[in-house]
């Protein structure tokens, strides 16, 4: 099978979030975004106790795309203003679907931060198209015990299918575009095809290890650690050099305008005020700050 090309390949450099510090590999100077996904952050490892917690995110809106975490280590607490409450641990993933406006507070629960432990995540912005910018609000939490996983025959390669689909292994996400969404564990020494549609733009993001990409590229922590595909293969081959993971993206571009302020992802300037009034008028929903 032909390999994807290499389109870009990036870093993954720390930036700076009020009182944290987390990696941004998108966007970033090379890399703009990677139509639908727009942002993507690599929060922790964070050392979390009761006399250290930056990462406590007070009520706030979105609208117009959706934000996802994949929490790698640690324990969050979720809330928003359709009346959810989880718990979201180590391994699991909350699929928010903003819509046309939701308020949601995450942050380590109260028993983890007493206890003291190391919290990690990714935090993802997907874009929606302009006809589902609108859409009512919705809120999935999926256990990481409950994914449907891929194993390569010797057992060094774990492809967790979070969303959409991979050799006929679905995801538990429902999506509302075309997008692939999974979590790939490699040992040392494991070698894997994964195979990508063509109509996909596609990216594959390294969060911890050493690994080699299509026989010809390394992704290590700390140097670059993010490859965007070309449209012109069947897929990509993986390498582990070490005990690594890497989430892989794919998804079908909008290729519509994209205009974001702060929490808003939208098409147009007016939406943008729109979205900021109707959260000012409470059209958003309500949710308290405890």
């Amino acid at each position: 099978m032909k390999s994807n090309t290499i389109k870009t390949i990036g870093r993954s450099d720390f930036v700076n979030m009020g009182p944290i510090q987390l990696r941004q590999p998108l966007p970033s100077r090379n890399i703009d975004m990677v139509d639908p996904f727009i942002l993507l952050h690599h929060y922790g490892p964070y050392d979390i106790s009761e006399d250290n917690n930056p990462f406590d995110l007070g009520p706030h809106p979105h609208r117009g795309f959706e934000p996802i975490t994949f929490l790698i280590q640690g324990e969050q607490l979720h809330r928003d203003s359709l009346g959810n409450e989880s718990i979201v641990k180590a391994g699991d993933v909350q699929w928010t679907t903003a819509g046309r406006g939701i308020i949601h507070a995450e942050a380590p629960t109260k028993t983890f931060v007493k206890k003291g432990g190391t919290l990690e995540g990714i935090q993802l912005w997907l874009n929606l198209p302009a006809e589902k910018k609108m859409i009512p609000a919705n809120y999935q939490h999926a256990k990481n015990e409950d994914f449907n996983i891929v194993n390569s025959e010797d057992g060094k390669v774990r492809i967790q299918i979070i969303a959409g689909e991979l050799e006929s292994n679905y995801g538990k996400i429902g999506t509302q575009t075309a997008v692939n969404a999974y979590m790939i564990d490699i040992g040392e020494g494991g070698e894997y095809f994964v195979e990508v549609s063509k109509a996909h733009q596609s990216m594959l993001y390294l969060l911890h290890g050493d690994v080699t990409v299509n026989d010809s590229e390394s992704l290590k922590l700390n140097e670059n650690q993010l490859i965007q595909f070309n449209q012109d293969g069947s897929g990509f081959s993986i390498k582990g050099h070490n005990t690594s993971k890497l989430l892989f993206l794919s998804g079908e571009p909008f290729n519509e305008k994209v205009t974001t302020y702060g929490p808003y992802v939208m098409n147009t300037q007016t939406e943008i005020m729109e979205a900021m009034r109707d959260y000012q008028m409470g059209k958003m929903g309500f949710l308290p700050a405890n």
